[in-house]
């Protein structure tokens, strides 16, 4: 936890703002079909999507473990938890998300702020290498937008920069934090190309096509979100 309060410290969402995770869940979907076969692949994701209503984030793991409950004898549930954590995302990575972390760092602390499970989504951040970007500031909630007052106590900054591929997220930090808040908005993944979804939230403050862009805007534009 920090002691120090920055001038302007950034916020990184990760599934689909810095990691592809559209092209893993396809990914996913093969290997699905390959070792269980199409029709338990789906009851797969029919249990998922449940799972995801009920906690709000995804939980590929507890949706494995609740379809082993209901197949005990399938063999084939091992080979996705071992698909799963032993996936390779840093490869999944857009290009230069690295160079975007780099970037904002002159400036003030970058961190990871994600929702998500506290095993799998921590694995995801490590093996991509997103945990020594950030040099370990990752904050993992069950439903980020909802505790940005514990966010401060950890990195307390005068300003932020929330940079995100869900308008949802984007308008609830907005509604929070007012003026103390920069939004951008990254226009990868199905979330933000959905047009009821897009149809459905104000625009965000900044709005760019894919992660690389940031690497053109100076701290001055980030923060007046020009």
């Amino acid at each position: 936890m920090s002691t120090a309060r920055h001038h302007t410290a950034f916020l990184f969402d990760v599934d689909n703002t810095l990691l592809d995770n559209d092209r893993v869940i396809v990914e996913l979907q093969r290997h699905l079909d390959q070792e269980v076969g199409a029709d338990r692949a789906a009851h797969y994701w029919e249990i998922f999507d449940t799972t995801r209503a009920e906690l709000g984030y995804a939980d590929y793991l507890g949706a494995l473990q609740l379809y082993r409950g209901r197949y005990p004898h399938d063999a084939g549930v091992l080979t996705v938890s071992r698909f799963l954590l032993g996936y390779p995302f840093a490869d999944r990575l857009f290009p230069h998300a690295y160079d975007v972390i780099e970037h904002v760092a002159r400036w003030g602390p970058a961190a990871i702020l994600t929702d998500g499970d506290v095993v799998f989504q921590p694995r995801k951040i490590d093996r991509a290498g997103l945990s020594d970007a950030v040099d370990n500031r990752v904050y993992i909630y069950l439903h980020k937008e909802q505790e940005l007052h514990d966010v401060e106590s950890r990195l307390p900054a005068d300003h932020y920069v929330l940079v995100e591929d869900k308008l949802r997220v984007l308008t609830a930090v907005k509604h929070h934090w007012a003026s103390k808040v920069t939004t951008v908005f990254v226009r990868q993944g199905h979330y933000a190309t959905d047009p009821k979804i897009l149809a459905a939230y104000p625009p965000a403050d900044i709005n760019i096509d894919r992660v690389g862009d940031l690497l053109r805007y100076s701290l001055a534009q980030l923060r007046q979100g020009e």
